[in-house]
């Protein structure tokens, strides 16, 4: 499969582009700085910003799917579907925060009393871009979310998966890899099993 990752320098990007590699798919990097992208078999570099999409739909012209893998504070992801629907690419798969999960029936996790100011300026854009990909019935998306703790760490390949509520261990603890996050990605590259949904990944 030859997959154009957007946002690939990023801390979740470099795992998704690592997992990808190792499954044997072409890759496109696409970032604004790809010197920062180390040269590997089957990794190819494009510069392009989110912000230009005719620019970015260059970039992705060509591959059998998109991820965005970006901070939405800073970027309309939805300049990827335009892209998209410029370059004829059908498949889009969008990496977000927890931040829109449910914790609990109809309550997300950005609503719930004491969510920390400094991180509602990342999550509270990501939430309503959730909104908006929604709306779109045209492009095979996909909009996955992680487990409230996402940090580096093991690659496991066990894990499960939800749809709209946040996930937690039998410790009450809501956790996943960087790693076994991109695993979940590929997988639902690989398998599509979310057309037009949301799912979210956690131990």
């Amino acid at each position: 499969m030859k997959i154009a990752l957007i946002g690939a320098t990023g801390n979740v990007g470099t795992k998704i582009v690592n997992e990808a590699l190792s499954r044997g798919h072409q890759v496109t990097g696409i970032a604004r700085h790809i010197e920062k992208l180390k040269a590997r078999q089957g990794l190819t570099a494009k510069q392009a910003d989110l912000a230009n999409e005719k620019q970015l739909a260059d970039a992705v012209r060509g591959h059998d799917a998109v991820i965005v893998s970006v901070r939405y504070q800073h970027n309309d992801v939805l300049k990827a579907f335009t892209a998209a629907k410029a370059a004829g690419v059908k498949r889009v798969l969008l990496v977000g925060g927890a931040a829109s999960l449910e914790a609990s029936p109809g309550v997300r996790l950005v609503d719930t009393p004491g969510f920390p100011a400094e991180i509602k300026v990342e999550a509270l854009p990501a939430a309503e871009a959730l909104k908006r990909v929604r709306e779109e019935k045209a492009l095979d998306w996909t909009f996955v979310s992680p487990s409230i703790m996402l940090v580096p760490g093991e690659r496991t390949g066990k894990f499960r998966i939800g749809t709209e509520q946040v996930l937690k261990d039998e410790k009450g603890d809501s956790r996943i890899s960087q790693e076994d996050l991109a695993v979940a990605i590929l997988d639902e590259l690989e398998k599509p099993r979310h057309i037009r949904k949301r799912f979210t990944v956690g131990y």
